[in-house]
């Protein structure tokens, strides 16, 4: 699995506030998903947690799995929009693992979920609650997925198609229409659009001066959402004349979050782990 952290709300968050003193957001949230998990599932399964880049890794993580007798696996990507960029490449990275065993224990793997009713209404549940919370009234809510470069689209990648889903049927639960755009721009190739900042930087000019961010297809807040999103994102927006922004976090290790992935999970392990 690759996971999230439960972090403090941004409002006013500096650059050196994001790492945290266990380590990056990512992973302290990932070893609490992970450990939620566990007791969730009261030691019946075992539960490890990897990151597709970094520590933990998949070989170290499927070798500890193995090594405890286990024979068959669930490995769960943390994306609930596939792309071949994402999803593909971690499930590349088992495979490979595996590929490099003389003995392979029994594999499975945890499908897309972006339009499932349990990840709909874990998202619904959880941004209703923090938008109640705010002491603004958002004019906007816009919807902040993963960029990705336009040629996986006309390759035929269904990401794309997958975040405008998530998104159509999101604001339907939670009775919001929310805008749609896409972060995290590299190179001179032309990427998903509407961009982000773009759209933040639009929005004063448009007459909304109060607006709350979400990332919905990010599992666990990061730098791309703390950073990209909460301090950039704050900057373009407040520069272009914006006076109330927020953003806000992702599923992390919530209770809809842990609810929903213990369910995933409970589902995809059917005939393996029953009394689970």
């Amino acid at each position: 699995m690759e996971s999230s952290c439960a972090c403090v709300r941004i409002d006013r968050l500096k650059p050196n506030q994001i790492w945290t003193n266990e380590g990056s957001p990512l992973a302290v949230i990932a070893k609490r998903q992970a450990h939620a998990l566990r007791k969730r599932l009261k030691g019946r399964v075992q539960v490890e947690y990897a990151m597709r880049y970094g520590n933990p890794g998949i070989a170290d993580a499927i070798q500890r799995m193995v090594d405890a007798g286990c024979t068959r696996i669930l490995t769960a990507p943390l994306y609930p929009q596939y792309c071949a960029a994402t999803t593909a490449t971690a499930n590349d990275a088992v495979f490979g693992v595996l590929a490099r065993m003389r003995v392979q224990p029994a594999l499975r793997v945890l499908p897309p979920y972006y339009d499932d009713p349990l990840y709909i209404e874990a998202l619904r549940a959880n941004l209703a609650r923090q938008l109640k919370a705010l002491k603004f009234k958002p004019e906007k809510l816009l919807l902040s997925f993963h960029g990705m470069p336009q040629r996986t689209l006309e390759l035929g990648d269904p990401y794309h198609c997958h975040c405008q889903k998530t998104a159509r049927l999101l604001s339907d639960a939670l009775g919001i229409r929310a805008d749609v755009s896409f972060q995290s721009r590299f190179g001179r190739a032309k990427w998903l659009e509407p961009a982000t900042d773009a759209t933040l930087a639009v929005y004063p000019k448009e007459g909304v001066t109060k607006v709350a961010i979400a990332a919905p297809g990010f599992s666990a807040d990061c730098l791309e959402t703390l950073e990209e999103l909460g301090i950039r994102g704050r900057e373009t927006f407040e520069h272009a004349g914006g006076k109330h922004f927020a953003l806000l976090d992702c599923l992390n290790d919530s209770p809809e979050s842990i609810e929903m992935l213990d369910r995933l999970i409970r589902r995809e392990l059917e005939g393996w782990a029953p009394s689970a």
